[in-house]
């Protein structure tokens, strides 16, 4: 008796699977509300257009706010059983630990999650990062060395940097904050002390940072990221850690919208949006996407480590310790909330 035939299914390519996830968005509503951690109004919009552009039949409420107010809306809402956000992307790496913890997640792995690198998902699927951050220094072209890598965090405190700094607060930020634990532990804290005496300009939010070097008008800033063309480019010293992290997103269990957050995390996910909306600026999480022209593959970079971050920002009490302490060189944090200055979003932004 001959053997039945045998058949193979090919897989589905990343297009066919989102083109399901579509077609079971429409049929759920069409609807889909996710919360962005961000420091700037509008922030993510070039994103938002894109998908609006590829699934015109799925509204999209892309809410962008410092993290460390959204994940108190969430925990509010989770807490008062009304719901807003169907997906969350923050920088609170512990959050999402925690809530994996409280049974808040859905379990579920995106499109091209298999791609993805270990360090920047969960295991178990109840998370999953959507692209590497890294904060460093941001300096005027013509202040760095001939091979840019030597420059280090002591050349900040050279008479050419007086009055000409601009910081972004590291006790509003902890992502910062990181980059100033670093330093801290390799300098000490006489280093702060000396940094102040530069005089730095202080303000809120990591891009307004990024734009006071591009402008001119400001020398350098630290543990901050972003363009800052055309006067000042983002430096990765050779004989000092930075800080790299993978921003985690993830669905919540009792998403109003499951289908719509599965599409777009999924499609955020995919490898076409993965190479031509993040790896036009930063390191991608999927190992088939190459890194931006003029990076390495973060991997090859020996001083940092895409997990410490997120092992720092677990243990609360050490980074208010922490914060704390460089406060009392800072000052207490001073300016509305970058990502809301019209003090507008309230509790549950985003709502259908």
């Amino acid at each position: 008796m001959a053997d039945a035939p045998t058949h193979h299914h090919a897989p589905m390519s990343e297009q066919d699977q989102l083109d399901a996830l579509y077609r079971q968005a429409k049929a759920e509503g069409g609807k889909v509300t996710v919360y962005m951690g961000g420091d700037a109004p509008g922030q993510w919009d070039s994103l938002a257009t894109a998908f609006r552009q590829q699934f015109p039949d799925v509204k999209l409420n892309l809410v962008t706010d410092l993290s460390k107010y959204h994940d108190a809306r969430i925990d509010n809402q989770l807490a008062t059983e009304g719901l807003v956000a169907d997906a969350a992307i923050l920088q609170t790496a512990q959050d999402f630990d925690r809530w994996k913890k409280q049974g808040n997640l859905l379990r579920y792995k995106p499109v091209g999650w298999d791609k993805v690198f270990a360090n920047a998902k969960d295991k178990d699927g109840y998370y999953t990062g959507v692209f590497y951050g890294a904060f460093s220094y941001v300096v005027n072209s013509k202040q760095l060395p001939a091979n840019p890598g030597d420059f280090k965090g002591t050349d900040l405190l050279k008479p050419a940097y007086k009055n000409k700094l601009v910081l972004t607060y590291p006790n509003d930020d902890d992502a910062v904050l990181f980059g100033y634990k670093q330093l801290v532990d390799k300098y000490g804290w006489n280093y702060l002390a000396q940094l102040v005496e530069q005089n730095p300009k202080l303000i809120r939010g990591v891009p307004g940072s990024a734009a006071g070097v591009a402008s001119g008008d400001y020398l350098a800033s630290i543990a901050v990221g972003g363009d800052a063309r055309p006067n000042g480019t983002q430096v990765f010293s050779d004989t000092e850690r930075f800080n790299s992290w993978a921003q985690r997103g993830a669905i919540f269990k009792d998403a109003p919208h499951k289908a719509g957050a599965k599409l777009f995390m999924s499609w955020l996910g995919s490898r076409t949006v993965q190479k031509n909306a993040i790896a036009t600026w930063t390191w991608c999480v999927r190992e088939d996407v190459s890194p931006p022209t003029g990076l390495k593959p973060l991997a090859s970079y020996k001083n940092t480590d895409p997990t410490a971050f997120a092992k720092f920002m677990s243990d609360r009490a050490s980074v208010e310790r922490f914060r704390s302490q460089v406060e009392l060189y800072f000052g207490q944090v001073k300016g509305s909330d970058p990502g809301d200055p019209t003090d507008t979003l309230g509790r549950s932004p985003g709502a259908f």
